[in-house]
Protein backbone atom coordinates (compact mmCIF):
# COMPACT_ATOMS: atom_id res chain seq x y z
CA UNK A 1 0.00 0.00 0.00
CA UNK A 2 1.25 3.63 -0.63
CA UNK A 3 0.75 6.04 2.41
CA UNK A 4 1.88 3.84 5.26
CA UNK A 5 0.90 6.32 7.56
CA UNK A 6 -3.06 6.34 6.69
CA UNK A 7 -3.42 4.20 10.04
CA UNK A 8 -1.66 6.50 12.30
CA UNK A 9 -3.40 9.56 10.99
CA UNK A 10 -6.52 10.84 12.79
CA UNK A 11 -9.86 10.70 10.83
CA UNK A 12 -11.54 13.87 10.05
CA UNK A 13 -13.97 12.67 7.57
CA UNK A 14 -15.03 9.17 6.04
CA UNK A 15 -17.90 9.95 2.77
CA UNK A 16 -18.95 7.91 -0.46
CA UNK A 17 -17.07 10.86 -2.38
CA UNK A 18 -14.11 12.88 -2.03
CA UNK A 19 -13.54 15.19 -4.39
CA UNK A 20 -10.27 17.52 -4.37
CA UNK A 21 -10.32 21.17 -5.21
CA UNK A 22 -13.60 23.91 -5.39
CA UNK A 23 -12.96 25.20 -8.27
CA UNK A 24 -15.96 25.48 -11.42
CA UNK A 25 -15.40 21.82 -11.96
CA UNK A 26 -15.12 20.82 -8.30
CA UNK A 27 -17.90 22.39 -6.69
CA UNK A 28 -20.42 21.53 -9.43
CA UNK A 29 -18.73 17.85 -9.17
CA UNK A 30 -19.64 18.11 -5.03
CA UNK A 31 -23.03 19.44 -5.49
CA UNK A 32 -23.93 16.89 -8.54
CA UNK A 33 -23.15 14.08 -6.52
CA UNK A 34 -24.60 14.71 -3.39
CA UNK A 35 -28.16 15.37 -5.06
CA UNK A 36 -26.99 11.74 -6.70
CA UNK A 37 -27.76 10.51 -2.84
CA UNK A 38 -24.06 10.31 -2.25
CA UNK A 39 -22.04 11.45 1.02
CA UNK A 40 -19.63 13.61 0.03
CA UNK A 41 -16.84 16.28 1.15
CA UNK A 42 -15.04 18.94 -0.35
CA UNK A 43 -11.85 19.41 0.66
CA UNK A 44 -10.25 23.25 -0.99
CA UNK A 45 -6.90 24.75 -0.11
CA UNK A 46 -8.57 28.45 -0.14
CA UNK A 47 -10.73 30.39 2.49
CA UNK A 48 -13.29 30.01 0.20
CA UNK A 49 -14.63 27.86 -2.55
CA UNK A 50 -14.69 28.70 -6.67
CA UNK A 51 -10.70 28.53 -7.15
CA UNK A 52 -10.12 30.11 -10.82
CA UNK A 53 -13.95 31.54 -11.05
CA UNK A 54 -13.75 33.28 -8.31
CA UNK A 55 -9.35 33.77 -7.08
CA UNK A 56 -8.31 34.41 -10.29
CA UNK A 57 -11.30 35.14 -13.22
CA UNK A 58 -14.82 37.67 -13.08
CA UNK A 59 -15.98 35.60 -16.65
CA UNK A 60 -17.60 32.46 -17.49
CA UNK A 61 -17.04 31.65 -21.13
CA UNK A 62 -18.01 28.27 -22.82
CA UNK A 63 -22.16 28.64 -22.45
CA UNK A 64 -22.24 29.31 -26.21
CA UNK A 65 -20.73 28.19 -29.52
CA UNK A 66 -19.11 31.76 -30.83
CA UNK A 67 -20.57 33.28 -34.11
CA UNK A 68 -23.79 34.87 -35.77
CA UNK A 69 -26.04 32.10 -34.39
CA UNK A 70 -24.98 31.45 -30.90
CA UNK A 71 -26.04 27.58 -29.55
CA UNK A 72 -26.07 27.20 -25.96
CA UNK A 73 -23.98 23.66 -25.08
CA UNK A 74 -24.19 23.96 -21.30
CA UNK A 75 -26.37 23.75 -18.86
CA UNK A 76 -27.58 22.34 -15.75
CA UNK A 77 -26.25 23.17 -12.50
CA UNK A 78 -23.91 25.69 -14.23
CA UNK A 79 -27.21 27.57 -15.10
CA UNK A 80 -28.17 27.25 -11.42
CA UNK A 81 -24.81 29.19 -10.64
CA UNK A 82 -25.54 32.29 -13.26
CA UNK A 83 -29.38 32.50 -11.62
CA UNK A 84 -27.94 32.42 -8.04
CA UNK A 85 -25.60 35.40 -9.39
CA UNK A 86 -28.33 37.55 -10.43
CA UNK A 87 -30.41 37.64 -7.65
CA UNK A 88 -26.93 38.87 -5.81
CA UNK A 89 -26.93 41.39 -8.71
CA UNK A 90 -26.17 42.03 -11.91
CA UNK A 91 -24.35 39.89 -14.70
CA UNK A 92 -23.09 41.41 -18.12
CA UNK A 93 -23.32 39.09 -21.17
CA UNK A 94 -20.50 40.26 -23.58
CA UNK A 95 -18.36 39.12 -26.87
CA UNK A 96 -15.59 38.08 -26.36
CA UNK A 97 -12.69 40.05 -27.73
CA UNK A 98 -11.42 37.37 -30.01
CA UNK A 99 -14.46 35.69 -30.72
CA UNK A 100 -14.30 32.85 -28.49
CA UNK A 101 -18.26 33.22 -28.07
CA UNK A 102 -20.21 35.36 -25.36
CA UNK A 103 -18.78 35.75 -21.64
CA UNK A 104 -20.95 35.97 -18.44
CA UNK A 105 -19.09 38.93 -16.33
CA UNK A 106 -19.80 38.69 -12.89
CA UNK A 107 -18.97 39.92 -9.22
CA UNK A 108 -16.22 37.47 -7.94
CA UNK A 109 -17.38 37.98 -4.57
CA UNK A 110 -21.25 37.47 -5.11
CA UNK A 111 -19.63 33.95 -7.06
CA UNK A 112 -17.99 33.30 -3.81
CA UNK A 113 -21.38 33.18 -1.92
CA UNK A 114 -23.40 31.55 -4.69
CA UNK A 115 -20.82 28.44 -4.53
CA UNK A 116 -21.23 27.98 -0.80
CA UNK A 117 -24.97 28.14 -1.09
CA UNK A 118 -25.67 25.11 -3.70
CA UNK A 119 -22.54 23.09 -1.95
CA UNK A 120 -23.87 23.15 1.71
CA UNK A 121 -27.56 23.21 0.49
CA UNK A 122 -26.64 19.97 -1.46
CA UNK A 123 -25.56 18.53 1.82
CA UNK A 124 -21.79 18.93 0.82
CA UNK A 125 -19.35 18.93 3.64
CA UNK A 126 -16.94 21.50 2.47
CA UNK A 127 -13.33 21.76 4.35
CA UNK A 128 -12.09 25.15 3.81
CA UNK A 129 -7.71 25.82 4.31
CA UNK A 130 -7.32 21.93 3.36
CA UNK A 131 -4.46 20.91 1.59
CA UNK A 132 -4.13 17.66 -0.30
CA UNK A 133 -0.82 15.92 1.22
CA UNK A 134 -0.46 12.19 -0.16
CA UNK A 135 -2.72 9.52 -1.04
CA UNK A 136 -2.80 5.68 0.31
CA UNK A 137 -4.08 3.23 -2.81
CA UNK A 138 -3.84 -0.92 -2.61
CA UNK A 139 -2.23 -2.74 -4.98
CA UNK A 140 -5.02 -2.91 -7.49
CA UNK A 141 -4.84 0.91 -7.71
CA UNK A 142 -8.02 1.83 -5.49
CA UNK A 143 -7.50 5.02 -3.77
CA UNK A 144 -8.69 4.15 -0.46
CA UNK A 145 -7.38 7.38 1.78
CA UNK A 146 -6.02 10.86 1.44
CA UNK A 147 -3.83 12.90 4.25
CA UNK A 148 -4.74 16.53 4.34
CA UNK A 149 -2.87 19.21 5.93
CA UNK A 150 -5.31 21.40 8.39
CA UNK A 151 -4.91 24.06 11.06
CA UNK A 152 -5.24 21.34 13.67
CA UNK A 153 -2.45 19.04 11.73
CA UNK A 154 -2.59 16.23 9.14
CA UNK A 155 -5.97 14.67 9.18
CA UNK A 156 -6.82 11.99 7.22
CA UNK A 157 -9.84 11.36 4.58
CA UNK A 158 -11.60 7.92 3.76
CA UNK A 159 -13.68 7.07 0.79
CA UNK A 160 -15.17 5.19 -1.35
CA UNK A 161 -14.58 7.24 -4.68
CA UNK A 162 -12.82 10.16 -5.61
CA UNK A 163 -12.62 13.20 -7.75
CA UNK A 164 -9.50 14.85 -8.64
CA UNK A 165 -10.53 18.36 -9.50
CA UNK A 166 -7.72 20.07 -8.38
CA UNK A 167 -6.55 22.19 -11.95
CA UNK A 168 -3.09 20.06 -11.51
CA UNK A 169 -4.12 16.93 -11.00
CA UNK A 170 -3.28 17.03 -7.49
CA UNK A 171 -4.68 13.44 -6.43
CA UNK A 172 -3.27 11.42 -9.53
CA UNK A 173 0.42 12.43 -9.07
CA UNK A 174 0.26 11.75 -5.56
CA UNK A 175 -1.13 8.36 -6.22
CA UNK A 176 1.44 7.46 -8.92
CA UNK A 177 -0.97 7.72 -11.93
CA UNK A 178 0.18 9.02 -15.09
CA UNK A 179 -0.01 11.87 -16.60
CA UNK A 180 1.75 14.56 -18.99
CA UNK A 181 3.30 17.38 -17.90
CA UNK A 182 2.35 20.92 -19.87
CA UNK A 183 5.89 21.57 -21.88
CA UNK A 184 7.00 18.24 -21.80
CA UNK A 185 5.63 17.71 -26.27
CA UNK A 186 3.72 21.42 -27.00
CA UNK A 187 5.48 24.38 -25.26
CA UNK A 188 2.97 25.12 -22.16
CA UNK A 189 0.52 27.99 -21.93
CA UNK A 190 1.50 31.11 -19.91
CA UNK A 191 0.03 32.50 -16.59
CA UNK A 192 -1.62 35.21 -15.92
CA UNK A 193 -2.34 37.47 -13.17
CA UNK A 194 -5.10 39.28 -13.34
CA UNK A 195 -6.16 42.83 -11.70
CA UNK A 196 -8.69 45.07 -11.66
CA UNK A 197 -8.36 49.12 -12.10
CA UNK A 198 -11.13 51.74 -10.40
CA UNK A 199 -12.22 55.34 -11.77
CA UNK A 200 -12.07 54.36 -15.89
CA UNK A 201 -14.22 56.59 -17.81
CA UNK A 202 -16.27 54.10 -19.25
CA UNK A 203 -17.06 56.18 -22.57
CA UNK A 204 -13.49 57.80 -23.41
CA UNK A 205 -12.34 53.81 -22.87
CA UNK A 206 -14.71 52.60 -25.70
CA UNK A 207 -13.28 55.73 -28.15
CA UNK A 208 -10.77 53.07 -29.31
CA UNK A 209 -11.10 49.38 -30.31
CA UNK A 210 -9.04 46.52 -29.72
CA UNK A 211 -6.65 46.70 -32.64
CA UNK A 212 -6.34 50.61 -31.26
CA UNK A 213 -4.95 49.21 -27.90
CA UNK A 214 -3.13 47.10 -29.63
CA UNK A 215 -1.07 49.60 -31.37
CA UNK A 216 -0.62 51.68 -28.12
CA UNK A 217 0.79 48.27 -26.08
CA UNK A 218 3.01 47.85 -29.18
CA UNK A 219 4.62 52.22 -29.23
CA UNK A 220 4.64 51.69 -25.24
CA UNK A 221 6.76 48.64 -25.38
CA UNK A 222 8.75 50.34 -28.18
CA UNK A 223 9.18 53.01 -25.46
CA UNK A 224 10.49 51.28 -22.71
CA UNK A 225 7.47 49.98 -20.72
CA UNK A 226 7.65 46.36 -19.36
CA UNK A 227 4.97 44.68 -21.66
CA UNK A 228 5.81 41.14 -22.71
CA UNK A 229 2.37 40.50 -23.82
CA UNK A 230 0.94 42.72 -26.92
CA UNK A 231 -2.89 41.41 -27.59
CA UNK A 232 -4.08 41.57 -24.12
CA UNK A 233 -7.59 42.62 -23.01
CA UNK A 234 -9.35 44.70 -20.92
CA UNK A 235 -13.17 44.77 -20.35
CA UNK A 236 -16.17 46.05 -17.69
CA UNK A 237 -17.50 44.70 -14.94
CA UNK A 238 -20.99 44.89 -12.79
CA UNK A 239 -19.30 47.74 -10.46
CA UNK A 240 -19.20 51.03 -12.68
CA UNK A 241 -15.90 52.73 -13.36
CA UNK A 242 -13.73 49.32 -12.47
CA UNK A 243 -12.58 46.97 -15.55
CA UNK A 244 -10.79 43.86 -15.52
CA UNK A 245 -7.95 42.58 -17.27
CA UNK A 246 -6.10 39.72 -18.82
CA UNK A 247 -2.94 41.55 -20.00
CA UNK A 248 0.06 40.39 -18.19
CA UNK A 249 2.17 36.94 -19.48
CA UNK A 250 4.61 34.66 -17.62
CA UNK A 251 6.17 32.17 -19.28
CA UNK A 252 5.40 28.65 -17.32
CA UNK A 253 8.38 26.69 -17.90
CA UNK A 254 12.47 26.69 -18.73
CA UNK A 255 15.10 24.48 -18.48
CA UNK A 256 17.66 24.89 -15.75
CA UNK A 257 21.02 23.18 -16.95
CA UNK A 258 20.70 19.71 -15.47
CA UNK A 259 17.44 19.52 -18.56
CA UNK A 260 15.27 19.21 -16.40
CA UNK A 261 11.27 20.71 -16.66
CA UNK A 262 10.63 23.47 -14.27
CA UNK A 263 6.49 24.56 -14.17
CA UNK A 264 4.02 25.50 -11.66
CA UNK A 265 4.05 22.62 -9.69
CA UNK A 266 7.32 23.07 -7.96
CA UNK A 267 7.34 25.58 -5.21
CA UNK A 268 10.41 27.91 -5.93
CA UNK A 269 9.60 28.50 -9.58
CA UNK A 270 5.48 29.22 -8.55
CA UNK A 271 6.70 31.71 -6.16
CA UNK A 272 8.60 33.53 -7.92
CA UNK A 273 5.74 33.39 -10.62
CA UNK A 274 3.26 34.86 -8.19
CA UNK A 275 5.88 37.78 -7.17
CA UNK A 276 6.79 38.69 -10.66
CA UNK A 277 3.02 38.23 -11.85
CA UNK A 278 2.38 41.40 -9.18
CA UNK A 279 5.52 43.25 -10.71
CA UNK A 280 4.16 42.48 -14.30
CA UNK A 281 0.73 43.85 -13.19
CA UNK A 282 1.68 47.09 -12.01
CA UNK A 283 3.64 47.88 -15.24
CA UNK A 284 0.79 47.18 -17.58
CA UNK A 285 -1.47 49.86 -15.05
CA UNK A 286 0.87 52.23 -15.35
CA UNK A 287 0.74 51.79 -19.10
CA UNK A 288 -2.88 51.80 -18.89
CA UNK A 289 -2.70 54.97 -17.00
CA UNK A 290 -0.39 57.08 -18.89
CA UNK A 291 -1.35 55.73 -22.60
CA UNK A 292 -4.97 54.72 -22.63
CA UNK A 293 -8.33 57.12 -23.13
CA UNK A 294 -10.52 56.73 -20.29
CA UNK A 295 -7.57 55.25 -17.94
CA UNK A 296 -6.00 58.83 -16.96
CA UNK A 297 -7.88 59.13 -13.78
CA UNK A 298 -7.76 55.67 -12.80
CA UNK A 299 -6.00 53.33 -10.60
CA UNK A 300 -5.16 50.02 -9.47
CA UNK A 301 -7.88 48.38 -7.08
CA UNK A 302 -7.58 44.98 -6.89
CA UNK A 303 -4.79 42.10 -7.78
CA UNK A 304 -6.36 38.64 -8.74
CA UNK A 305 -5.83 36.30 -5.45
CA UNK A 306 -3.70 33.83 -7.14
CA UNK A 307 -1.92 33.64 -10.53
CA UNK A 308 -3.76 32.43 -13.40
CA UNK A 309 -2.85 28.75 -14.62
CA UNK A 310 -4.24 27.49 -17.85
CA UNK A 311 -2.54 24.24 -17.64
CA UNK A 312 0.02 21.75 -15.10
CA UNK A 313 -0.44 17.99 -15.47
CA UNK A 314 -2.80 16.19 -18.10
CA UNK A 315 -4.20 12.87 -16.63
CA UNK A 316 -3.72 9.88 -19.06
CA UNK A 317 -7.73 8.62 -18.93
CA UNK A 318 -9.29 5.72 -20.93
CA UNK A 319 -9.25 8.21 -23.76
CA UNK A 320 -7.52 11.36 -24.93
CA UNK A 321 -9.31 14.01 -26.59
CA UNK A 322 -6.95 15.85 -29.49
CA UNK A 323 -6.72 18.51 -31.73
CA UNK A 324 -8.60 17.19 -34.26
CA UNK A 325 -11.33 15.74 -32.27
CA UNK A 326 -11.82 19.26 -31.53
CA UNK A 327 -11.38 20.79 -34.71
CA UNK A 328 -14.25 18.48 -36.65
CA UNK A 329 -16.35 18.88 -33.65
CA UNK A 330 -16.53 14.90 -33.21
CA UNK A 331 -19.20 13.24 -31.35
CA UNK A 332 -19.19 10.26 -28.83
CA UNK A 333 -20.99 7.28 -28.07
CA UNK A 334 -20.10 8.24 -23.99
CA UNK A 335 -19.73 11.78 -24.35
CA UNK A 336 -21.27 13.84 -21.34
CA UNK A 337 -20.71 17.14 -22.41
CA UNK A 338 -19.84 19.64 -25.10
CA UNK A 339 -17.76 22.23 -25.97
CA UNK A 340 -17.60 24.92 -28.81
CA UNK A 341 -14.83 27.28 -28.04
CA UNK A 342 -11.81 27.38 -30.24
CA UNK A 343 -8.50 26.36 -29.58
CA UNK A 344 -6.93 29.03 -27.28
CA UNK A 345 -3.49 28.72 -27.28
CA UNK A 346 -1.41 31.44 -24.77
CA UNK A 347 2.45 30.53 -25.90
CA UNK A 348 5.30 32.60 -24.84
CA UNK A 349 5.68 35.75 -26.77
CA UNK A 350 3.57 38.80 -28.05
CA UNK A 351 0.74 37.15 -28.85
CA UNK A 352 -2.02 34.34 -28.48
CA UNK A 353 -2.62 31.66 -31.25
CA UNK A 354 -6.33 30.71 -32.01
CA UNK A 355 -8.04 27.88 -34.23
CA UNK A 356 -11.65 27.71 -34.82
CA UNK A 357 -14.14 24.85 -34.80
CA UNK A 358 -16.98 24.94 -37.79
CA UNK A 359 -19.53 27.71 -37.36
CA UNK A 360 -22.19 26.27 -34.73
CA UNK A 361 -20.69 23.64 -34.27
CA UNK A 362 -19.24 21.63 -31.03
CA UNK A 363 -17.35 18.81 -29.68
CA UNK A 364 -18.25 15.89 -27.28
CA UNK A 365 -16.66 15.60 -24.66
CA UNK A 366 -16.69 12.04 -23.59
CA UNK A 367 -16.92 10.35 -20.12
CA UNK A 368 -13.59 7.94 -20.53
CA UNK A 369 -11.74 11.24 -20.98
CA UNK A 370 -13.03 11.67 -17.14
CA UNK A 371 -11.64 8.11 -16.18
CA UNK A 372 -8.13 8.20 -14.85
CA UNK A 373 -6.46 5.14 -16.75
CA UNK A 374 -4.37 3.71 -14.18
CA UNK A 375 -6.94 4.37 -11.22
CA UNK A 376 -10.37 1.92 -10.10
CA UNK A 377 -11.88 4.71 -8.05
CA UNK A 378 -10.68 8.12 -9.46
CA UNK A 379 -12.55 10.50 -12.02
CA UNK A 380 -11.15 13.90 -13.13
CA UNK A 381 -12.86 17.08 -13.79
CA UNK A 382 -11.61 20.20 -15.43
CA UNK A 383 -8.68 21.56 -17.17
CA UNK A 384 -6.30 18.25 -15.98
CA UNK A 385 -8.65 16.12 -18.00
CA UNK A 386 -7.46 13.51 -20.32
CA UNK A 387 -6.88 15.81 -23.36
CA UNK A 388 -3.58 17.23 -25.57
CA UNK A 389 -2.39 20.40 -24.91
CA UNK A 390 -4.12 21.66 -27.85
CA UNK A 391 -7.34 20.10 -27.02
CA UNK A 392 -7.23 21.34 -22.95
CA UNK A 393 -6.84 24.45 -24.71
CA UNK A 394 -10.39 24.51 -26.06
CA UNK A 395 -12.22 22.28 -23.43
CA UNK A 396 -10.64 24.52 -20.34
CA UNK A 397 -13.03 26.84 -20.30
CA UNK A 398 -15.12 27.21 -16.96
CA UNK A 399 -18.54 26.08 -18.23
CA UNK A 400 -16.95 23.20 -19.49
CA UNK A 401 -15.17 22.64 -16.40
CA UNK A 402 -18.69 22.67 -14.73
CA UNK A 403 -20.43 20.54 -17.41
CA UNK A 404 -17.45 17.87 -16.44
CA UNK A 405 -17.91 18.60 -12.77
CA UNK A 406 -21.89 17.58 -12.83
CA UNK A 407 -20.73 14.16 -14.99
CA UNK A 408 -18.11 13.37 -12.69
CA UNK A 409 -19.61 14.43 -9.38
CA UNK A 410 -22.76 12.19 -10.72
CA UNK A 411 -21.06 9.41 -11.75
CA UNK A 412 -19.00 9.23 -8.82
CA UNK A 413 -22.13 9.08 -6.67
CA UNK A 414 -23.43 6.47 -9.50
CA UNK A 415 -20.16 4.08 -8.19
CA UNK A 416 -20.91 4.42 -4.93
CA UNK A 417 -24.48 3.97 -4.42
CA UNK A 418 -25.22 1.47 -6.71
CA UNK A 419 -22.97 -1.06 -5.13
CA UNK A 420 -20.03 -1.21 -7.41
CA UNK A 421 -17.88 -0.23 -4.68
CA UNK A 422 -16.58 3.22 -6.38
CA UNK A 423 -15.75 0.90 -9.43
CA UNK A 424 -15.93 4.14 -11.57
CA UNK A 425 -16.27 1.28 -14.95
CA UNK A 426 -19.01 0.21 -13.42
CA UNK A 427 -21.26 3.47 -14.31
CA UNK A 428 -23.57 2.36 -17.25
CA UNK A 429 -23.19 5.12 -19.65
CA UNK A 430 -26.30 5.12 -21.12
CA UNK A 431 -27.64 5.11 -17.13
CA UNK A 432 -25.31 8.58 -16.27
CA UNK A 433 -26.16 10.04 -19.76
CA UNK A 434 -29.96 10.17 -18.93
CA UNK A 435 -29.18 11.31 -15.12
CA UNK A 436 -27.40 14.00 -16.78
CA UNK A 437 -29.90 14.90 -19.53
CA UNK A 438 -32.41 15.01 -16.27
CA UNK A 439 -30.35 17.38 -14.41
CA UNK A 440 -31.01 20.02 -17.08
CA UNK A 441 -27.17 18.94 -19.51
CA UNK A 442 -26.63 19.19 -22.92
CA UNK A 443 -25.19 16.40 -24.34
CA UNK A 444 -26.34 16.56 -28.02
CA UNK A 445 -26.42 19.72 -29.69
CA UNK A 446 -28.75 18.82 -32.38
CA UNK A 447 -31.68 19.49 -29.70
CA UNK A 448 -30.82 22.45 -29.32
CA UNK A 449 -31.71 25.66 -31.40
CA UNK A 450 -29.84 28.72 -32.06
CA UNK A 451 -29.63 31.57 -29.53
Amino acid sequence: MIGTWAAAVPLIAEADVCIIGSGAAGSTAAIAAARAGASVVLVEKLPFLGGTSTAVLDTFYGFWTPGQAPRKVVAGIAEEVVAGLRVLGPVIERPNTYGAGTGLTYLAEHLKVVWEQLVTDAGVRILLHTTLQDVARDDHSRVTTVLVATKAGLRRIVSEAFVDASGDADLCAFAGFGFETAGEIDPAQTLTTTFRMANVDRERRRSIGREELHALMARAAADGYGLPRREGSDHVTPIDGVTATIMTRLEPNALPTDGSLVNTTDPDFLTSAEIDGRRQALEYARFLVDRVPGYERSSLVALGTQIGIRETRRVHGDARLTRDDVLTARQFDDQIGLCGAPIEDHRAGADTRWAYLPEGAAVGIPYRTLVVRDAINVLVAGRCFSATHDAQASVRSMAQCMAMGQAAGTAAAMATTSGAGGTVRAVPIDALRARLLAGGAILDLALEPAR
